[in-house]
């Protein structure tokens, strides 16, 4: 199920890129536009989702935001940025062990093409 949802999701970015271009734009207005061309796909869409930090049973104050939920299955990081950075990966992997889930993407908007700067993270494991 994760992997046809990243498919689609993808799909989706991609479309997103081609209407908007890029780079050049806040990552919140792709953040938007994506969750509008998910809507427009039929899929469930969570925006700035915010998910609860425990540290050692005790809630945390302030919970950490993600960006997308799809389907109660996939987590999307947006960003907008022109050089992807290694803690891009390792905080999306931290957030798919905070929810339990196991797929996550990066999917960057700064890239000439989209498809250059999507990731998919694997709970447990960086790609």
């Amino acid at each position: 199920m994760e992997d046809e949802l990243s498919f689609k999701i993808v799909g989706a970015a991609i479309e997103v890129h081609r209407h908007l271009g890029g780079p050049g734009l806040l990552e919140s207005i792709y953040e938007s536009a994506l969750c509008q061309e998910l809507l427009l796909k039929g899929m469930r869409v969570k925006r700035q989702l915010p998910v609860t930090v425990k540290y050692k049973d005790v809630v945390i104050r302030d919970p950490l935001y993600l960006d997308i939920l799809v389907e109660d299955k996939v987590i999307v990081e947006v960003k907008a940025v022109e050089k992807d950075n290694p803690i891009f990966k390792t905080q999306l992997l931290t957030y798919l062990r905070l929810t339990d889930l196991k797929l996550g993407l990066i999917i960057n908007f700064g890239k000439y093409q989209v498809r250059d700067g999507v990731h998919r993270i694997i709970n447990g494991q960086l790609n």
